[in-house]
């Protein structure tokens, strides 16, 4: 059933590519330095298909965070199988939620949490917080009293959180606001733009072995030992 739901994004995917290329000077894409930032990482959701998770391993990949949820009740149909598969290969997993601006926090967090069917993600929980495909005539005030719920029942149910945006979300959202949570920046620039981040996204066009087309490449902002002991510390 997974695979059935990549034909119905495919009008989607198209249009955001082309949505991007209309209203960026950056490519979507950046080379890191692997010897200043070793441990690579992917994001992926029902639309990246059937994914072998051991050749994914087997190509220098640490992390991948799968998408879990979407608003207030979408699910996506393929977390239970991406989230054990790669768990199985010995990758790193996490789970992430797309924020909707005109849902309750609320309902989005028991979403989330339900959504993980009993998965216990060995990093924290991301909220996708952006301003693509949402709906633009929330006010920003009403977004950051909604994500301030969110955050806030996540943390009651025992989840360290990470909050993934770009420059422009980190500026109206998050900054002065949300200094407390670490950053999961998509920036195009190196060094990433934005602020303090914790992970970048730095590749809407990566290759990755096990993925048929293009995935998302991102990195963790510290030494591979940093990274264990960020893991460590729990979800």
């Amino acid at each position: 059933m997974c695979g059935i739901a990549i034909v119905a994004l495919a009008a989607v995917l198209v249009f955001g590519v082309m949505s991007y290329y209309s209203g960026s000077s950056h490519p979507p894409h950046v080379s890191v330095d692997r010897n200043r930032y070793p441990v690579k990482g992917i994001d992926i959701s029902y639309h990246n298909g059937e994914v072998d998770f051991d050749a994914v391993a087997s190509d220098s990949v640490r992390f991948v965070y799968i998408k879990a949820t979407e608003g207030g009740k979408w699910q996506d149909s393929c977390f239970v199988r991406n989230f054990d598969a790669a768990r199985a290969a010995g990758l790193v997993v996490g789970a992430y939620h797309f924020f909707r601006f005109d849902v309750s926090g609320l309902r989005q967090a028991y979403n989330f949490l339900e959504g993980l069917h009993g998965r216990e993600p060995d990093l924290p929980a991301v909220i996708d917080l952006e301003e693509w495909k949402n709906a633009p005539d929330v006010t920003t005030a009403d977004v950051i009293d909604r994500l301030a719920v969110m955050v806030d029942r996540l943390k009651a149910a025992g989840m360290r959180v990470i909050i993934y945006t770009n420059k422009s979300g980190y500026s109206r959202f998050l900054h002065r606001r949300f200094d407390n949570l670490d950053v999961w920046i998509c920036s195009f620039t190196d060094p990433p733009t934005g602020g303090p981040w914790l992970l970048w996204q730095h590749s809407h066009q990566g290759r990755v072995a096990g993925i048929r087309g293009k995935v998302d490449l991102n990195t963790f902002n510290g030494t591979a030992e940093e990274f264990e002991a960020f893991v460590a510390g729990g979800n």
